[in-house]
């Protein structure tokens, strides 16, 4: 008896070496909700990003999708519910104080100062990611790590010889890549994009689809997109929303073969989504 359970005991060890305890997720959504008076706009949704994962979330107009994104990133102070990042809960904590843990977000509608140059607009969020951002005695050029955000960001959203051009003689297209490398300025650990190829033609949507594909294999990704085939190349991962609630979540493939999912939202397979 005492042979056999030294025998044991060997097994357990060299099995709880080979299978380590699954890494907790980046970001975990628990019975989240929101109302505005009698209506509620997102109805106890529970969602789950995991390390090294772009995970899309759509639904048609109206299901909580961009709500959700709000509730995410402290634009909105949710009804109930909990938002755990990092293990740490950040419901109802305002949206700066979520920026400075790690979330960067991009909007709906682009977001940048047209007036100034891919550069000026890329270092004004790259100054966010001070310890001290107040520290305006120092001239800002000054700050080399600044300067070194910013020349990483143009670089990876291949913005490099746009970086003297005006904002505002940028196309769309450009405009959102640029949108996205002031969010990366920043130094997030965790990207929340809302629709970032909306309004975009056929060419510009392929740039901005590479551009995340690499961008997901450094950061979690949680993405809001109407454009079916960009989401279907990109997310590993697929929440389907509908009148504010969770339809189906899973695997891509999963989700899309879903019966429930083609009645509500994705059609018949005539690729009118």
């Amino acid at each position: 008896m005492k042979t056999v359970a030294k025998a044991d005991i060997r097994r357990m060890q060299h099995a709880s070496k080979a299978t380590p305890p699954a890494a907790e997720p980046v970001m975990r959504v628990e019975g989240l909700t929101k109302s505005f008076g009698g209506l509620t706009a997102v109805a106890r949704v529970d969602l789950i990003v995991n390390a090294g994962e772009a995970h899309a979330v759509i639904g048609p107009n109206g299901a909580g999708k961009s709500t959700l994104v709000n509730l995410l990133t402290g634009h909105l102070k949710p009804s109930a519910g909990r938002i755990l990042f990092g293990g740490r809960d950040i419901a109802g904590l305002p949206a700066h104080k979520v920026a400075r843990l790690g979330i960067g977000r991009s909007y709906q509608k682009t977001n940048v100062f047209a007036p100034l140059t891919v550069w000026e607009n890329v270092w004004l969020t790259g100054q966010t990611a001070l310890p001290h951002a107040m520290r305006f005695l120092r001239p800002a050029h000054t700050h080399k790590a600044v300067r070194e955000r910013v020349e990483e960001a143009l670089e990876l959203v291949g913005l490099t010889d746009r970086a003297h051009t005006p904002a505002a003689a940028m196309s769309h297209g450009e405009q959102r890549q640029l949108e996205l490398a002031m969010v990366l300025a920043t130094k997030p650990r965790f990207l929340a994009l809302d629709e970032p190829m909306a309004g975009m033609g056929p060419e510009e949507s392929e740039k901005v689809v590479d551009l995340l594909l690499e961008l997901r294999k450094t950061y979690p990704v949680l993405l809001v997109e109407h454009d079916m085939d960009a989401v279907f190349s990109i997310a590993h991962t697929l929440t389907v929303m509908v009148n504010g609630r969770v339809l189906e979540s899973g695997p891509v493939e999963q989700v899309r073969e879903s019966k429930a999912v083609q009645d509500a939202y994705l059609g018949d397979g005539d690729e009118d989504y």
